[in-house]
């Protein structure tokens, strides 16, 4: 079984996910903890719940969810995982440090390519990769079948979906992801999203407004 638990971090407010399982193993999802304070937050909820975090991955590399990459790397030895098409995003991330006065030291390590329809393994359990571009080229989302869940970056959020008015991004390329990838998931599959409070599929098919 999964363990969702979830970090707020940084000045954009984003959603760190961390999933373990009962053999106390973890995968960092998106970490954004910019500051040491909140470096020492999810390193100690490791450490006080003996969890070794496994594999460090990234729904997409804009910089809010990439702040912590690099220390990640360096405090756990993890190398990244995330979609090609989000090397360039990755690339660009100090660029946007800059420009919004948040500079930060940007992950060098080795790039590991996850792609549609992989699988991230965790024990026994599966996370599916789905591929779902529109808010950056390369977003994926991270779907756990037999729990009943989506890890979904900043694709689909409560009532509402990710921006596209940033380098890389197309709205009608969003939709087509939300409307072929994530609303074709069961209505009761949870949405744990890179921003805000989690939502379900049939809630967002009922009241977002931004998908007809």
């Amino acid at each position: 079984m999964i363990h969702v638990k979830v970090f707020t971090f940084n000045a954009v407010q984003e959603n760190t996910y961390l999933l373990y399982n009962d053999d106390r193993k973890a995968i960092i999802i998106d970490p954004g903890c910019y500051t040491s304070a909140e470096q020492e937050t999810l390193k100690n909820f490791l450490k006080d719940t003996g969890l070794e975090a496994v594999k460090l991955l990234n729904t997409h590399c804009h910089l809010d969810h990439v702040f912590g990459n690099d220390w990640v790397h360096s405090s756990f030895g993890l190398e990244l995982h995330l979609h090609p098409d989000e090397e360039k995003v990755l690339e660009f991330a100090p660029r946007s440090g800059e420009t919004w006065g948040l500079p930060f030291i940007n992950y060098s390590g080795p790039l590991h390519f996850l792609r549609e329809g992989d699988e991230v393994i965790l024990g026994e359990d599966r996370l599916k990769v789905l591929l779902t571009p529109g808010h950056s080229p390369g977003s994926i989302c991270f779907y756990n079948e037999k729990q009943g869940f989506v890890i979904g970056g900043d694709v689909l959020f409560y009532q509402s979906i990710g921006r596209t008015d940033i380098p890389y991004g197309n709205s009608e390329t969003l939709l087509n992801s939300i409307r072929t990838k994530l609303y074709t998931l069961p209505d009761e599959v949870t949405v744990y999203p890179g921003h805000g409070r989690p939502t379900s599929i049939g809630h967002e098919k009922k009241f977002n407004p931004y998908i007809n």
